[in-house]
């Protein structure tokens, strides 16, 4: 469910260029003392998973006594320089995700990617694309979305697999239902077959974690498919995920992306780490469910979360 109230402000002045905040070759504004505004806008990318963080991180900023308010915007070309700008003061990310469009954007679409499966590796990365630019990471927590690969519950147990290895080791040949540029992508096709030795013997182009590519792994016409490690939806298609135990995918932990001169403070770090070592992958994906399958409002949903975990 995507809330819009508010986004159409930020599109208009993105797409005029009346942005405010620092500009890049002002490195003296970027790197000047962290900032602690009274007010901040907790921005969301407008799918379910974004709502509900930015939800919990809009309750834990009021609990800490910030006023604040969401902004959605969906897509990343417009939020992250009004991050930078200071039109929006804080939004969830993806570690691995947001180092490599960072490194894109400044090296070019055809940089070598800076994400990696190693979550130190990833954060130092991200980091140093990030600090230029006004932007302070905070640190990660439990939570990671990546790519995720589910079979069908009974075919794992009629073949006793629990993970990719054990895929691999078992010579099933599998057909995967994936989107089209798993063919290429190392942390699809290529990767199954280098890393776990898994006999992939096509891509079915389904689309990444779709229902049609879902309902083609529960009908037996695929094997497995290419989904999320939160996806809310496996269990209605009878589907389970193998653990990626040799680590393919980026590490793509969920982490707090703030603007350092309006609020780069030791108590936004500290209002926002509180959900660290809280929120699970496990979490997260329950409450994608109540959103997209029970039809409840992320922020109720948020709220209920946080208060059941005594951080409300």
């Amino acid at each position: 469910m995507r809330r819009r109230a508010g986004s159409a402000v930020v599109l208009l002045a993105l797409l005029t260029g009346c942005t405010g905040g620092p500009s890049l070759e002002n490195q003296g504004e970027v790197t000047a003392p962290p900032g602690d505004s009274k007010h901040l806008v907790v921005g969301s990318a407008g799918f379910t998973e974004s709502d509900l963080l930015a939800q919990m991180y809009l309750l834990l900023l009021k609990k800490a006594g910030y006023g604040a308010e969401i902004l959605s915007v969906a897509n990343r070309e417009l939020y992250e320089p009004a991050l930078e700008s200071g039109q929006i003061d804080v939004v969830p990310e993806y570690a691995a995700t947001f180092a490599d469009w960072l490194n894109a954007k400044k090296n070019g679409a055809d940089a070598p990617p800076v994400g990696s499966p190693d979550l130190d590796t990833t954060m130092k990365a991200l980091r140093s694309l990030a600090t230029p630019r006004g932007l302070t990471v905070l640190d990660p927590g439990k939570a990671v979305d990546q790519n995720a690969f589910a079979v069908a519950a009974s075919y794992a147990k009629e073949h006793h697999l629990k993970t990719l290895s054990d895929l691999g080791k078992s010579g099933l040949k599998v057909r995967l239902a994936a989107g089209d540029e798993c063919v290429q992508r190392p942390y699809c096709a290529p990767g199954l077959k280098k890393v776990y030795g898994i006999d992939v013997t096509g891509v079915d182009p389904k689309g990444v974690g779709t229902t049609q590519a879902k309902k083609a792994v529960q009908d037996g016409k695929d094997q497995m498919v290419l989904t999320t490690s939160t996806d809310a939806t496996l269990d209605n298609f009878g589907l389970v995920l193998l653990k990626d135990d040799k680590h393919l995918q980026n590490a793509d932990y969920i982490v707090p992306v703030v603007n350092r001169s309006r609020a780069g403070s030791d108590r936004v770090s500290a209002a926002l780490g509180r959900l660290n070592p809280v929120l699970t992958t496990e979490d997260l994906a329950s409450m994608n469910e109540q959103v997209d399958s029970w039809r409840r409002l992320p922020e109720d949903v948020a709220r209920a979360y946080l208060e059941d975990k005594g951080l409300l």
